[in-house]
């Protein structure tokens, strides 16, 4: 079967190689022309490729069940396995987005049958009602199926249909900075091996290490918080890392330093696209959605990556069993990822916008759902909710589990007074005027 493959990120690499492996022939085409030798990456287009991420224990472990080459590679070139002790089990992976696409693409087109094409794709061709190639540069690409990997902004596919979408905006932006630890000098407080984060009043805190002594500071906020919409500039977001306990530890120009401009991201999305129309209709039978084509959730919990290589694979064990009928395999992918991926999308949506009602000044509503991170912070004054919680954390079972085995106990608190306290830090408005200060004395 040959494969035409749009976009060259995680998924399409991954989903594109393990397909060559299984002796399929493949061609990926993307604009990007790749890593300059050992020089940053740019990958232009992509707006999250140098901002922070989390890699959990799942992304290896895909790795491992499906691309060892990749797993090497990536761990040759500094990806930094964390754990509690030597001998305890791997809880995820410290390591830029970039270390780990270099390695998965360096994999990807050192296996037979993997062809990776620069160039843009126009269209895809469609030939007595499924999809039959692509159109690249103008020219015809024959395939048996297409793969849309082009992520949440590809627009080749547009055209064909819309797709049923459930999310959207959820009411968040965020900017971040990369800084590299001094030499000899430790890391920072951490709130878990793979990351630490405060909730403060009117916006949260994120630190994500990377390799080599390389992290990330994230600061999420509001969308239509403009008095903290000078954190893009330089000079406030350095005040505001003074001013707010823990990422003051962190960025200590005696223990760090930036090594990166402030990366603006934008406002952020929780949105699940499903391969059909609202009637149920797949767009084109014999193209498949992958990626964040499908699923685009928040940050906060690192869960992208998982998501993506967890499409990948269940598409891989479709394909394994039956690639003739497309339209039966469009519409059983599309059953599993309502299954499998809308829940987690339906879950940030539902914290995101608890998140933002509680920046508001609204009080938690105990009658009504609760959300996830409402239920964990319960755990401050309910310890036994952290024994129900462990599948949800580690996305080892879905949300549902969390909200069955732990809410009832976390609503108990809640309804008998209990609030979860703000981190320390000054109040929105306080690191607002302390930004907008900032801003006025660098000019």
């Amino acid at each position: 079967m040959h494969v035409a493959v749009i976009g060259a990120g995680p998924a399409g690499l991954f989903l594109g190689a393990a397909l060559a492996l299984r002796g399929h022939t493949v061609t990926a085409v993307d604009r990007d022309p790749g890593p300059p030798g050992e020089e940053r990456w740019e990958r232009r287009g992509v707006m999250q490729f140098h901002h922070a991420h989390a890699f959990r224990p799942t992304v290896a472990a895909a790795l491992a069940r499906e691309l060892p080459d990749a797993l090497d590679r990536w761990l040759a070139l500094g990806a930094e396995p964390v754990s509690t002790d030597a001998t305890g089990p791997t809880l995820g992976h410290r390591s830029h987005r970039e270390t780990f696409e270099r390695a998965l693409r360096a994999s990807a087109c050192a296996t037979p049958g993997f062809e990776l094409r620069r160039g843009h794709v126009d269209a895809v061709v469609v030939e007595d009602g499924r999809a039959a190639g692509l159109v690249v540069d103008g020219a015809t690409l024959e395939a048996d199926i297409v793969i849309d990997a082009s992520g949440r902004n590809g627009r080749v596919t547009r055209g064909l249909g819309g797709r049923r979408e459930v999310g959207g905006p959820c009411g968040q932006a965020y900017v971040d900075r990369i800084y590299r630890l001094r030499p000899g000098a430790e890391a920072g407080p951490m709130s878990n091996p793979m990351a630490w984060r405060a909730e403060c009043d009117g916006y949260l805190c994120l630190i994500f290490p990377h390799e080599r002594g390389a992290f990330s500071v994230v600061i999420i906020r509001g969308a239509d918080d403009h008095g903290l919409r000078g954190l893009r500039h330089p000079a406030a977001f350095e005040a505001a890392t003074r001013a707010i306990p823990g990422l003051d530890a962190w960025t200590d120009p005696e223990r760090s330093e930036p090594v990166s401009d402030v990366l603006a991201g934008g406002a952020l999305l929780d949105v699940y696209r499903s391969q059909t129309d609202e009637d149920g209709r797949l767009v084109l039978p014999g193209l498949f959605f992958v990626g964040d084509s499908v699923a685009t959730t928040t940050p906060v919990f690192g869960r992208g990556i998982t998501t993506t290589l967890w499409q990948c694979e269940a598409l891989l064990s479709l394909l394994d069993h039956d690639d003739g009928d497309l339209a039966a395999l469009g519409l059983a992918f599309d059953a599993w990822a309502g299954d499998e991926m809308l829940p987690w999308v339906e879950d940030h949506i539902h914290l995101d916008g608890a998140r933002l009602r509680r920046w508001a000044g609204e009080d938690i509503h105990v009658d009504e759902r609760l959300s996830s991170e409402a239920i964990l912070a319960a755990a401050a004054v309910r310890p036994d909710i952290m024994e129900c919680a462990g599948g949800y954390l580690s996305m080892a079972a879905l949300p549902g589990s969390l909200r069955e085995r732990a809410e009832g106990i976390a609503r108990e608190a809640y309804a008998a007074g209990w609030r979860p306290a703000y981190d320390p830090g000054p109040s929105n408005a306080e690191l607002a005027a302390i930004v907008a200060e900032a801003n006025v004395l660098s000019g």
